[in-house]
């Protein structure tokens, strides 16, 4: 993806914005709240019109596609609020996900010839996530813990290229934000997938992560490796700087990304 514009009348979102999502790495992009990084995922997906920019999977350009024919072209995402489909099981929910032919078809299969739809990426993902035991439960019925690992297989089962994670971690345990990002590096390692990873919780970004872009009020103000972008006096000033997080809030969640001498000021 290369200049990325997005506005909102007369605000500018996203300026200017080159990323790389390679196959089979993960990819941080961190900010503080405002930076715009929700609204990167949504130009990516074709939720929200970009203003300008080439956006290429695979080597075409998709910049003029609608969200659907991206989806099936093989970029998936997962969302905030999860969105699953709550009077569903889960393993309807990953059924629906992994079908290719439409609504009428997999309603027909799901009826008469249940298992031969479940394709091998579909098992894949039951056994990855280890959903074995709450296929025939609904979302509702899960701790949220599980819930959220029931909305990013639901995405993984539909085998996309490229994964783009909002958030995936809030909301979970420390442990639970450990086993997550071993899974996330799964994802990416083992089955190829490359992954865009936006998330608060920096430990598990810089721990999971091959390399990181930061934003800041739409713009990218730092990219590289981890261990680079942790030392970055822009992102130490931009987090420093962020009005929305108390000095105390910064030092809590963000502690790991500054230099000792800044975060004990």
């Amino acid at each position: 993806m290369t200049d990325l514009t997005v506005r909102f009348g007369g605000v500018v979102a996203v300026q200017d914005l080159a990323l790389d999502i390679s196959a089979g790495s993960v990819t941080g992009l961190i900010g503080p709240n405002g930076a715009g990084k929700t609204t990167v995922i949504e130009a990516i997906s074709g939720f929200v019109r970009a203003d300008s920019g080439r956006i290429m999977l695979d080597g075409e350009a998709i910049e003029n596609r609608p969200a659907y024919e991206r989806a099936r072209s093989g970029l998936g995402r997962s969302f905030q609020s999860l969105e699953l489909f709550d009077d569903m099981t889960v393993l309807e929910n990953l059924l629906v996900a992994s079908d290719k032919h439409g609504h009428i078809e997999y309603v027909s299969n799901l009826v008469t010839r249940r298992q031969d739809v479940l394709s091998a990426a579909t098992i894949a993902v039951i056994r990855t996530f280890g959903l074995e035991s709450v296929l025939s439960r609904k979302p509702t019925e899960l701790a949220y813990g599980q819930r959220r690992l029931v909305a990013i297989a639901r995405s993984v089962a539909a085998a996309p290229s490229i994964l783009m994670l909002d958030e995936p971690a809030a909301g979970l345990s420390d442990m639970e934000t450990r086993s997550l990002g071993r899974l996330i590096s799964a994802l990416a390692s083992e089955w190829g997938i490359g992954i865009l990873l936006i998330e608060h919780h920096i430990d598990m970004v810089f721990n999971t992560c091959d390399r990181v872009y930061v934003l800041d009020q739409g713009r990218c103000i730092a990219s590289g490796a981890p261990e680079d972008v942790r030392r970055s006096d822009k992102v130490i000033q931009a987090y420093l700087g962020d009005s929305h997080h108390s000095a105390r809030a910064v030092n809590r969640q963000e502690k790991d990304i500054l230099p000792k001498s800044a975060s004990e000021r």
